[in-house]
């Protein structure tokens, strides 16, 4: 299983990007996407095209919902990772992506490599 990060999904929405050409291959290998609804939310703020958010509803088929159990785990990753200032919502899609095992696909691994030691998997293109 493997969740987009937002950047990720922005990214591979450019035709030819490495991010659409890796998304493409997983789509052809039939690779289990999803993305948590943290990222969904961040990625309906936009700006963002209709044809966009219709498109990404079928690659991701609906968002990854947010638990309470997401939100203790977002916790001990922020306090984890030295509490830096902006850093929670990637604290919460981290934890979304760690509790459903699933790998995560980012633009900004450098904003998701202090979550690896808790067990994250990144992949950047």
């Amino acid at each position: 299983m493997i969740h987009l990060d937002t950047s990720f999904l922005i990214r591979a929405l450019a035709r030819g990007s490495a991010e659409d050409r890796r998304l493409r291959e997983w789509l052809e290998d039939g690779t289990p996407l999803a993305m948590g609804a943290v990222s969904w939310a961040e990625f309906l703020c936009g700006p963002v095209r209709a044809e966009d958010v219709d498109l990404a509803t079928h690659i991701v088929n609906g968002p990854v919902a947010f638990l309470p159990g997401d939100a203790a785990s977002a916790a001990k990753l922020f306090n984890l990772a030295g509490r830096r200032r902006g850093s929670f919502v990637d604290c919460m899609i981290a934890a979304i992506a760690l509790r459903a095992q699933a790998t995560l696909a980012t633009g900004n691994s450098t904003d998701f490599r202090r979550f690896e030691p808790a067990g994250l998997r990144i992949i950047a293109p």
